[in-house]
């Protein structure tokens, strides 16, 4: 599979999301499958969280936290050194507000916790989840800094940070000597574009690499959904785990529908699947890296890896953008 760089770290453009492992939606078992067979097709980038495991859509529900990084751990304690792994910092667990955030002393405590769930002595990507205002960004990143000199995290990066965030986050590095951010994980796909002007001209600017989470807009297009069939129960905005039934109710629309099917049309004159066309419309933009894409069964990460080879032109992507404007 093609390789992409976020700073020093040579990655897979297809990566794996881990953020369904040790749910109900997927189960340990059945995720270290995933896992392994994610890196038997030539997968070698996995993004993990602190949080996954939990309950998403019930915050009032505790547990799991942590699950995911013990499951990809285990699965991956032999083949290691052929992988990155980036995790991530910063969330809240369920029900305790007391635990969580950019301060350098909850990352220290943070860091620390995910190394021995994912029995390694170094994480290769590892990010600020969310924003957090009640910490000064240079506070972060000195710690940060901290741990990649003591030779525990190679490179840092940051998600859902707005563009003045991370020109923000860049000027506090310079200012400080300390090295910034290699990357922005934010939601990008054909139906949630706010990031095409917005977090992505400040990474060309800025010179990060960009990590579209949601690639498949949580599944819309991958081509299970159509007008006028009945919605499948088991995936991710039916099952009521992921999405409440509100929400998935405002999604399947005819507006949605009709965008899909001119998307389907135009994969289809291209001789391509709707999975392609979307996997290769992120990768046609160019400060991306790689795309994060979940899988939750056997037969999706394989599927999700043999997408990744539309290499779109620039007219290309700019004509699916089109349909959906």
């Amino acid at each position: 599979m093609e390789q992409r760089q976020i700073g020093s770290l040579g990655v897979s453009v297809l990566g794996l999301g881990c953020n369904q492992f040790g749910t109900r939606a997927c189960d340990p078992a059945t995720s270290e499958r995933v896992i392994l067979e994610a890196h038997d097709a030539g997968i070698t980038f996995f993004d993990v969280a602190d949080e996954y495991g939990q309950n998403y859509a019930d915050r009032s529900v505790v547990g799991g936290w942590g699950a995911s990084e013990e499951i990809l751990g285990r699965a991956l304690k032999d083949r290691r050194d052929d992988v990155v792994i980036a995790t991530k910092f910063g969330s809240h667990p369920n029900g305790d507000e007391s635990r969580g955030g950019n301060s350098p002393a909850w990352v220290r405590v943070a860091v620390e916790d995910s190394l021995r769930r994912l029995g390694t002595d170094r994480i290769d990507l590892y990010q600020a989840h969310f924003p957090d205002p009640s910490v000064p960004i240079a506070e972060t990143l000195g710690v940060l800094n901290e741990l990649i000199a003591e030779g525990k995290v190679r490179e840092i990066g940051c998600c859902n940070f707005t563009a003045a965030m991370l020109t923000e986050a860049d000027e506090a590095a310079r200012s400080d000597g300390l090295q910034g951010f290699a990357s922005v994980q934010n939601p990008l796909n054909l139906f949630q574009r706010k990031e095409l002007t917005e977090a992505i001209p400040a990474c060309e600017t800025l010179g990060l690499a960009f990590i579209p989470y949601y690639p498949l807009a949580s599944g819309m297009l991958t081509g299970k959904y159509r007008r006028g069939d009945e919605l499948p129960s088991d995936t991710r905005l039916t099952d009521g785990f992921m999405v409440t039934p509100a929400v998935r109710d405002k999604l399947f629309s005819d507006k949605t529908f009709d965008r899909l099917e001119a998307l389907e049309a135009f994969a289809r004159s291209h001789d391509r699947s709707m999975l392609e066309l979307a996997i290769g419309w992120l990768l046609a933009q160019p400060p991306v890296a790689a795309v994060i894409g979940g899988a939750s069964k056997p037969g999706q990460a394989t599927t999700n890896a043999g997408a990744a080879g539309w290499h779109m032109s620039r007219d290309e992507a700019a004509e699916a953008t089109s349909l959906v404007a």
